[in-house]
């Protein structure tokens, strides 16, 4: 008779990643993924609400990007501490946590009479969407099997472009069909709050996370359901050389982790995807916020201009599905670079070209390369660091991004001032390439074990 095998940290890792794609995986993909695309809704209803509060209130194009940016600054802290939380308390708690706050605060939203408690319900709805993907990525990475988990991320990613799609056609439908339009845009997206049950409920907890805390009864029967899922037995395989994570050799407390992201062995990727992620969400939320407003302003009515973001929107589908498909082939760095300088590409077309098919066209285009670079982004931060730190480096990589995607909305009605589209777009062209650049810098780990270092 066999001796019983010892469940650790080391193994319980091994046998996720040698599994194959199951129910289960499936399960966590979409139940994350919806959470995700719900998280997308809120975040592009804004953009048709503010176009629509700016006929309805006569608030200033400055109101209108403060009302953008101060949902920013929420995300900015929620993304940051979010991380935080999610290695101390565990991924899924603090997910769940994430999806009440922030669909109790846009359901709030809805009830508001003026710009002061809008402001600071959007800023509570930025606290919970800021945690709540990259606690998400990382708590799916946690269960993907190494070969498949750049593609799983990518996917999941592509929810973003269902729950974006969503937010345009109750932009289309919903916003514009009364003056209370807007009131029920916001009713409809506090619809996380009650999926929040569902995550903390349905979903497991990572194993990986459990069995890093020494739960690892808990972790070994999560895995254990997932291997019977799969029709396999228990998998054992050579441990891989896996050395002392630096938060554990400094007791892992909250400051000690952020320290650790910038120890030796970490500075260089740390710097790199902090890099990346100012610049893609400088780019990114200064251009789509913006969009449905620019062109109200080029002399489209609000509904026809609506139509148009729903249309453009429509291609960030294939973007990611493009994505997913090319990031096991090419590998993380070149996908996510050739998507960036396609973005950058886009962005001075945009600017620059103004007939309708133009707009359609590059905007399109802008939709497709951006999502796709935003799909890679997510599958490469989580790979960055080990299990003790995974959350806290992909937090904090959000939270640096969020400080730009503060800044420009607020940013881009003096850039169309001091130059119009062309030169606003040519901004955003160039925070593209420099993150399209800084890609180069993060380290491949396609393909490999998750904690492999």
């Amino acid at each position: 008779m066999s001796e019983p095998q010892l469940t650790t940290p080391e193994s319980v890792s091994q046998r996720l990643d040698a599994l194959p794609f199951t129910r289960k995986h499936r399960k966590i993909l979409v139940g994350s993924g919806i959470g995700w695309a719900l998280d997308a809704m809120d975040v592009g209803l804004i953009s048709f609400i503010v176009a629509a509060l700016i006929a309805q209130w006569e608030i200033t194009k400055g109101e209108a990007g403060l009302i953008a940016s101060i949902g920013f600054a929420g995300m900015a802290i929620g993304a940051s501490f979010g991380g935080l939380l999610a290695d101390k308390i565990g991924r899924r708690q603090v997910f769940a946590i994430t999806l009440l706050i922030y669909g109790l605060a846009t359901g709030a939203s809805a009830l508001v009479g003026g710009i002061g408690m809008l402001l600071v319900f959007r800023f509570f709805v930025g606290l919970g969407l800021g945690a709540e993907l990259p606690v998400a990525s990382t708590y799916v990475s946690e269960f993907a099997p190494a070969r498949i988990r750049g593609r799983i991320i990518v996917i999941l990613e592509a929810f973003w472009a269902v729950g974006w799609t969503a937010s345009a056609i109750i932009g289309y439908f919903v916003v514009p069909a009364s003056e209370s339009g807007w009131r029920w845009a916001f009713a409809i997206g506090a619809i996380p709050a009650i999926y929040a049950l569902v995550v903390r409920w349905a979903l497991p907890e990572s194993p990986r996370w459990l069995a890093g805390r020494g739960r690892l009864d808990e972790a070994e029967k999560i895995v254990a359901d997932f291997e019977k899922s799969a029709g396999t037995a228990r998998i054992v395989a050579d441990a891989p050389e896996v050395e002392e994570d630096p938060a554990e050799q400094l007791g892992a407390p909250g400051k000690s982790r952020v320290g650790a992201l910038w120890s030796q062995e970490f500075r260089g990727r740390t710097a790199a995807i902090w890099t990346v992620w100012f610049c893609v969400n400088f780019a990114y939320y200064g251009a789509f916020i913006w969009i449905p407003s620019i062109l109200v302003d080029a002399g489209f009515p609000l509904v026809k201009s609506f139509g148009f973001t729903l249309i453009i929107t429509l291609a960030q589908l294939p973007g990611y599905a493009v994505a997913a498909w090319l990031i096991e082939k090419w590998g993380r760095r070149l996908t996510l670079s050739v998507f960036l300088v396609g973005s950058a590409a886009s962005a001075v077309a945009f600017g620059t070209l103004h007939t309708e098919f133009a707009i359609i066209a590059s905007g399109m285009a802008l939709s497709f390369f951006n999502l796709g670079a935003w799909g890679a982004l997510y599958a490469v931060t989580p790979e960055l660091y080990p299990t003790s730190l995974r959350g806290t480096g992909a937090g904090w990589a959000a939270g640096v991004g969020r400080i730009a995607s503060i800044a420009a909305p607020l940013l881009v009605p003096v850039l169309l001032v001091a130059g119009g589209s062309g030169v606003t777009f040519g901004v955003f062209a160039v925070f593209f390439f420099i993150a399209a650049a800084a890609a180069w810098g993060l380290v491949e780990r396609g393909g490999r074990a998750l904690d492999a270092r």
